[in-house]
C-alpha cells in the first residue's frame, strides 16, 4: 500500500480505519478484520468513546502473533478539556492505557477549541475556554514534551486552519507533520492542500464519505449525498467499483490519508480495495469540478450562542 513519508523516514499507510461513530460492541471486531484483511492504520480518539475496545482488538491481534505492533499505525488525539499543558500528559497516558500501547505513532490536538476540564460537550458558555486564555502554543508546547520523551512519534493538529498552523509555526517554531480535517469532494480544500505542501505538512482526509451516518443532531435538513452524485456514480459505473471506492481512491490520488469507517466486515474489505483502484485525469478533472465549500461538520456545536468561538474564526473564513 502507498505510504506517507515523515522527515524521519517512518511511513504511514496512507488509508486506514477510522473509528468514529463505531459503537462499543462493533468496534472490536471492526478493528479485527480490517487488520485480518490487510489494514495497517487504526485512526482513534478518546471521545469517541471507544478505545478500550480498540485497545483490546489491538491486544489480542499482537498476542496471536499474526501482525507485530511496529506493523501498525495508530493514531489518536487530545480531547478539547484538556488543553492545559498540566492535562496533555494524563490525557495521553489515559489513550496509551485504554489502547494497551507503550507509544502512539501520531497524536493531534483534535481541535483549535478549549473547554473547561472535565467537560466532554459544552451545555454553556462557561463551559468553554477562551484560545486568549489558554493559547494553541501553550498546548503545542506540552505535544512537544510528549514527542521529546518518546511517548508519541508524531505530532500534529485535527480541524486546524491555515492561519491557525502558520500561527502555530510563527510562534513555537515548529510545523505540525499532520492535519486531519474534513475533505471530500464537496470539500476540496485546495487552499490547504497547497499550503500542506509548501510547508511539508502531510493531510488526512476525514469524513471521506459524507459522514451519513453521524448524529440527526447535527445534520442539515438539506444535505447532499456524495453517493448519489451522478459524476460520482458515473466514474463508479465506468470503473465497475462503488461510489465509495471512487471517493476513497480520490482522497489516495490527492496525496492525502483517508480513514474511511466502517464497521461491516464486506464494507471494510471494499474500501481497503479502493487503495488499487486507479482514476484517469479525466475522472480527477470531472471531480474537482464538484466542489461546493460545503462542511457536513461545520462546528456548530463549538459556536452557539454565548461561546467564544464563532465559525468565523474557527475556520479563519
Amino acid at each position: 500500500m502507498e505510504t506517507l513519508t515523515f522527515d524521519d523516514g517512518d511511513e504511514m499507510p496512507i488509508l486506514g480505519l477510522g473509528t468514529w461513530k463505531s459503537d462499543p460492541g462493533d468496534v472490536y471486531n471492526a478493528v479485527k478484520v480490517a487488520l485480518e484483511v490487510g489494514y495497517r492504520h487504526i485512526d482513534c480518539a478518546p471521545i469517541y468513546g471507544n478505545e478500550p475496545e480498540v485497545g483490546n482488538a489491538l491486544s489480542d491481534t499482537f498476542s496471536a502473533h499474526d501482525i507485530d505492533r511496529g506493523d501498525v499505525w495508530v493514531t489518536s488525539k487530545l480531547w478539547n478539556d484538556c488543553h492545559d499543558p498540566e492535562h496533555v500528559r494524563p490525557a495521553l497516558e489515559n489513550t496509551l492505557n485504554d489502547l494497551q500501547l507503550d507509544t502512539l505513532d501520531l497524536y493531534l490536538v483534535h481541535w483549535p477549541v478549549a473547554m473547561q476540564h472535565g467537560v466532554d460537550y459544552p451545555e454553556q458558555p462557561d463551559d468553554f475556554v477562551p484560545l486568549g486564555e489558554l493559547p494553541l502554543a501553550e498546548t503545542w508546547h506540552a505535544m512537544q514534551d510528549l514527542k521529546a520523551e518518546g511517548l508519541v512519534q508524531h505530532i500534529g493538529v485535527s480541524n486546524f486552519s491555515v492561519q491557525k498552523i502558520q500561527s502555530l509555526i510563527d510562534e513555537t517554531g515548529t510545523t505540525p507533520e499532520m492535519n486531519q480535517i474534513e475533505m471530500h469532494p464537496y470539500l476540496q480544500q485546495p487552499d490547504m492542500l497547497d499550503f500542506a505542501e509548501e510547508k511539508g505538512v502531510h493531510l488526512t482526509a476525514y469524513s471521506p464519505l459524507g459522514s451519513m451516518d453521524r448524529p440527526e443532531e447535527i445534520k442539515a435538513d438539506d444535505e447532499p449525498n456524495l453517493f448519489e452524485d451522478p459524476t460520482i456514480q458515473e466514474i463508479a459505473d465506468q470503473h465497475d467499483a462503488s461510489a465509495a471506492q471512487v471517493l476513497i481512491s480520490w482522497a489516495i490520488h490527492r496525496g492525502t490519508a483517508v480513514i474511511p469507517k466502517s464497521v461491516t466486515p464486506a464494507h471494510i474489505e471494499d474500501n481497503l480495495a479502493a487503495a488499487d483502484l486507479s482514476l484517469s485525469n479525466a475522472d480527477m478533472d470531472a471531480i474537482a469540478d464538484l466542489d461546493r465549500h460545503r462542511r457536513y461538520l461545520d462546528g456548530s456545536i463549538w459556536t452557539f450562542e454565548g461561546s467564544p468561538y464563532s465559525k468565523a474564526s474557527l475556520w479563519d473564513e
